[in-house]
């Protein structure tokens, strides 16, 4: 899987800075740039493989993978304002606020989130039929039926008179986490016309294993190894996986999440090695 997470890295990185070295320069550009640099590309990941599984080209494919990551660093320079989650480190790095300010950051995200649905009708990704099937579940994933309801829950929990319960949680990561995973995960089937099933079954299950383990490392990990701050759950007094599991609890219930998305992807046999080694990976890492 490393071998090929790696090449996944670096044609994602290629292609935005390709698409971005054509913008007007200027702060508006440098920032947008700065958001999309580095970072673990899961899901960039994701649709690359779930392409492959259904005979689609990278060439194909590459475009959706590009618009997935401009639209995922779109919700983390937002996710980061005061207004929001309040960060002020990503990636090890500055946040794009504090870098520049609040208004840049505002700017770059609005034009990442435009970024990706333009790189959605690239004419390599196939018919116009193709095209359109990929935007519409894109728009859903992302909106307010997902990303954006997700984090307005997770806004709304801050203020709320009592924690949220599990059931709560999983719903509101299933859409400010999963969402964009599982559009990620079923890109391949969508551009091929495809059964997406089996890997929407298999992103539910990554998705939610992927948000338990950064609970996780919430408590658990250090500052100079994730690249942000650690401890701001507990600090803040947010309900968790973590906090309503305790942590053991929490680590058996991803590991358990693990198999059911090992599960769902024995249609494809060994053909699907790469999302198994991801989904282990998703529970293992240290950032």
């Amino acid at each position: 899987m490393q071998a090929r997470n790696d090449a996944v890295k670096a044609l994602v990185q290629q292609a935005l800075d390709a698409v971005l070295a054509g913008f007007p320069g200027g702060e508006l550009r440098d920032a947008m740039a700065y958001a999309v640099t580095g970072g673990k590309r899961i899901r960039a990941f994701l649709v690359m493989e779930s392409a492959r599984l259904h005979g689609v080209s990278d060439l194909t494919a590459l475009p959706v993978a590009a618009a997935v990551e401009a639209l995922h660093a779109y919700s983390l320079v937002h996710d980061d304002l005061p207004a929001m989650d309040d960060d002020d480190l990503r990636r090890g790095q500055p946040t794009v606020h504090v870098k520049w300010s609040e208004a840049t950051a505002i700017l770059a995200g609005d034009a990442l989130q435009s970024l990706a649905f333009e790189l959605l009708t690239h004419d390599k990704i196939g018919d116009a039929a193709a095209r359109l099937r990929l935007i519409r579940a894109f728009a859903k994933a992302v909106g307010a039926e997902g990303m954006v309801w997700g984090q307005a829950l997770d806004i709304a929990a801050e203020v709320a008179p009592e924690p949220l319960d599990l059931d709560a949680i999983t719903q509101l990561q299933g859409g400010k986490t999963g969402a964009l995973i599982r559009f990620a995960a079923t890109a391949g089937p969508l551009i091929a016309d495809a059964d997406p099933a089996p890997l929407d079954r298999y992103a539910q299950a990554l998705g939610l294993a992927f948000q338990i383990a950064d609970d996780i490392l919430d408590v658990t990990g250090s500052e100079d190894v994730t690249g942000k701050r650690v401890g701001k759950d507990d600090a803040a007094g947010k309900a968790t996986f973590v906090s309503l599991l305790g942590l053991q609890g929490a680590r058996d219930r991803a590991q358990a999440l693990v198999t059911d998305a090992e599960s769902a992807l024995l249609p494809y046999g060994e053909a699907a090695g790469n999302l198994r080694e991801l989904a282990r990976f998703v529970i293992e890492r240290d950032t």
